[in-house]
């Protein structure tokens, strides 16, 4: 499968081929005990191949996504085969603020929601966390058949996500 993408990539340049959460198929190597880690490493090493047998020349770009750049196999990050890496930080809190006041612009909020306390606060959010918060909160109101969302909506919602969050981190250590 991975070298038909790859093929089809090239008989359809210029093209891209996106792959999203990385961390799933390139993990560092270890024996493989089950027959589906033996499977993923099947994958990592097709991968691997193709990226080594590629011809620069050809309009064809590669993009992969993870929140787990850490875990990834060293092979996959040699120079030649990732070129570019490029981080996207956290939020500060101009940026926090701009996300919540984007997200929230079409959302009916009570006057006593106040966004300025959720962007004040301690915990490492991203720009997808916030966006949970947000539709999380408006959830909420629906189902309390409202079409105004509350200080309490915000307010449940963050501490779903956070403590989510919170459990993916911890799934990781």
């Amino acid at each position: 499968m991975v070298r038909d993408v790859f093929r089809l990539a090239k008989e359809n340049a210029p093209a891209i081929i996106f792959i999203d959460e990385i961390d799933a198929i390139a993990t560092k190597r270890f024996d493989a005990q089950t027959g589906a880690d033996r499977e993923v490493q099947r994958i990592l090493l097709e991968l691997l191949n193709q990226m080594d047998g590629f011809d620069q020349n050809v309009n064809v770009k590669v993009i992969m996504a993870t929140n787990r750049a850490d875990t990834l196999d060293p092979a996959l990050l040699r120079p030649g085969r990732l070129d570019r890496k490029i981080e996207f930080p956290l939020p500060d809190r101009r940026q926090k603020r701009l996300i919540f006041s984007t997200i929230t612009s079409k959302m009916n909020l009570s006057e006593e929601v106040d966004l300025e306390d959720y962007v004040a606060r301690p915990d490492k959010i991203s720009g997808a966390d916030i966006n949970s918060i947000c539709q999380e909160s408006g959830m909420l109101a629906v189902r309390e058949n409202r079409y105004i969302v509350l200080a309490k909506d915000f307010e449940k919602a963050y501490k779903t996500v956070i403590k989510k969050d919170e459990q993916e981190h911890e799934f990781y250590k």
